[in-house]
């Protein structure tokens, strides 16, 4: 589970959420205010026109009125011309092209019309207030009203496309805003989150980058508040493991050095009765073998993940792992085995430990000449990989299932598939020691599906000084 992305789509989901209820309530309310303000508008025009038959009708007669009506009220002819989707201003500067959705209609108190800019042609129904009329395939907005003063009637009148038109227009002018802000403030959101996270991610490097060998306490001093008991829980397991890992690893060196003296006044009287009594004592001395080869590997262990004296200097990968196989040959060739290099890095330069190195591939051509039957072949391969060296040992034995390779490589693991005299250190060891170069080590099958097991160890290359 991303808890960053997790977050992130839970507020950017909420903020859409809110936001879009937001911008719908705003356009409605926009929609609405605006046709309230339309009629509020209609309302107005009409009564203009009412104060100016007031103002006229007292010094004109009916036909006056009509005439200085039409000529104040009503456009020229050229204006109801053309395409109602042209520029906004009317040929020869007639006017608006929104005065042409508006209208205005008189009549004396009577009946008789003496204004029709609407060319309703009917008969009118003259109610006061709102309604809505249809001419011409339009609805039209009315708002009708008498004059107490004079009885005549009038009634303005607005296309309703044309409202909608100018309040959609206007509402989604304040919902736009909105919209565009969304993934502006959805990309706000992740960062702000991802940037909130940064601590959390500072803790964790050092505890990802931490080796056995060298367990330290997290920086607790920038610690966010609602992760500092987790940090203090795993700062005290840390220090546990510290002292457990401690130990062990006395107790792994103090036994293998307590050991070893007896072991080597044993072997010494072991010689000494072997002489005397030939062929008596080989089972045990072979037993004494291997009990002083697992005391080396432990003191071996030992050092290893102490790093003591581990100091990096520039060597030839290559020189080391031809050294290595000379040193394995005479047991290669005590089970008429035939060890094989092929070396196409003449020149490949590692800052490493040597001897650390040439313990590793000793160790390993020795396991895999161990495991091998009789008058078979060991292969040792190097090549150049990435930023660095591999080298690949391929024996012919019986092999490691796949499933099992990952536990061959614990320690003191010893599997049925492995007969062998060892402890099950030998490849702990190796793989740690690659690992220390900043390297890895990994099993595999053999590339010609044949039985036998390849050991992989990449080292990474650096130029000397």
């Amino acid at each position: 589970m991303n808890l960053t992305r997790k977050l992130t789509l839970l507020v950017t989901g909420t903020v859409f959420f809110i936001t879009l209820i937001a911008a719908g309530w705003g356009y409605y309310v926009s929609d609405h205010q605006m046709e309230e303000l339309f009629d509020a508008e209609l309302a107005q025009s009409t009564r203009i026109v009412q104060g100016l038959i007031e103002h006229l009708s007292g010094t004109q007669s009916i036909e006056q009125l009509s005439y200085t009506l039409s000529r104040a009220l009503e456009l020229p002819e050229s204006a109801y011309q053309g395409d109602e989707e042209e520029d906004e201003i009317l040929a020869d500067g007639a006017g608006h092209k929104y005065e042409r959705k508006l209208a205005f209609e008189v009549w004396t108190p009577d009946g008789q019309p003496i204004l029709d800019t609407l060319r309703a042609n009917v008969e009118p129904e003259l109610q006061p207030g709102f309604a809505w009329q249809e001419v011409s395939g339009y609805q039209w907005r009315t708002f009708t009203l008498v004059d107490p003063a004079t009885g005549f009637w009038i009634r303005s009148a607005q296309r309703a496309d044309v409202r909608a038109e100018l309040s959609q227009e206007i509402a989604a002018g304040n919902v736009l805003p909105f919209l565009i802000a969304l993934p502006l403030l959805a990309l706000a959101v992740a960062g702000s989150i991802q940037l909130g996270f940064q601590p959390l991610r500072k803790l964790e490097r050092p505890v990802r980058n931490m080796a056995p060998e060298n367990i330290h306490p997290l920086d607790d001093h920038q610690t966010p508040r609602e992760v500092a008991g987790l940090v203090h829980a795993v700062n005290g397991l840390l220090r546990r493991l510290n002292q457990a890992l401690e130990r062990e690893r006395r107790f792994s060196a103090d036994a293998a050095h307590e050991l070893r003296t007896p072991l080597t006044a044993l072997r010494l009287n072991l010689e000494q009765q072997a002489e005397r009594y030939p062929g008596e004592f080989e089972k045990l001395t072979a037993s004494v073998d291997r009990m002083v080869h697992l005391v080396e590997q432990l003191l071996l262990l030992s050092k290893v993940d102490a790093g003591v004296d581990f100091r990096p200097e520039p060597r030839n990968l290559a020189e080391l792992v031809e050294q290595s196989i000379a040193d394995v040959a005479p047991l290669a060739l005590k089970k008429q085995i035939e060890p094989e290099l092929d070396n196409t890095c003449t020149l490949a330069i590692v800052s490493c430990h040597s001897a650390l190195i040439t313990t590793m591939m000793r160790s390993l051509l020795a396991n895999a000449i161990q495991y091998s039957p009789p008058g078979t072949r060991v292969s040792t391969t190097m090549r150049k990989q990435g930023d660095g060296f591999m080298v690949i040992i391929c024996d012919q034995g019986p092999g490691i299932p796949l499933e099992d390779r990952e536990r061959a490589l614990s320690r003191f693991t010893r599997l049925d598939q492995r007969q062998g005299a060892g402890a099950g250190l030998g490849l702990a060891i190796a793989r740690r020691i690659a690992e220390l170069h900043g390297g890895q080590l990994t099993l595999t099958g053999r590339a010609d599906l044949e039985p036998g097991l390849c050991v992989t160890v990449w080292i990474p290359s650096k130029a000397a000084n």
